[in-house]
């Protein structure tokens, strides 16, 4: 995929700057300090972002495989780790 998303036309920070601020989020989100429908919607680059990051419901074949692995191997409620697609 090229890098870019709806909030910018070129996404120029290095892959290891995306995982530290990844991990950043994932704290805050971990420690109760601030929601991921909150961070979603502020800092993602998906169009999710408009609905809180609420991809609503999907079946296998709809997202890209490593997402959808991630996803479908979770329980309600739990959060994976940083998958890269």
């Amino acid at each position: 995929r090229r890098p870019s998303s709806w909030k910018e036309e070129n996404i120029t920070r290095s892959k290891e700057e995306a995982i530290e601020i990844l991990k950043g989020h994932e704290q805050k989100i971990k420690s109760g300090e601030v929601p991921l429908s909150t961070l979603a919607t502020s800092e993602s680059d998906c169009s999710s972002a408009r609905t809180g990051g609420d991809l609503g419901f999907f079946g296998r074949g709809a997202m890209q495989k490593q997402f959808e692995d991630a996803a479908f191997a979770l329980k309600p409620g739990d959060i994976s780790g940083i998958v890269e697609t």
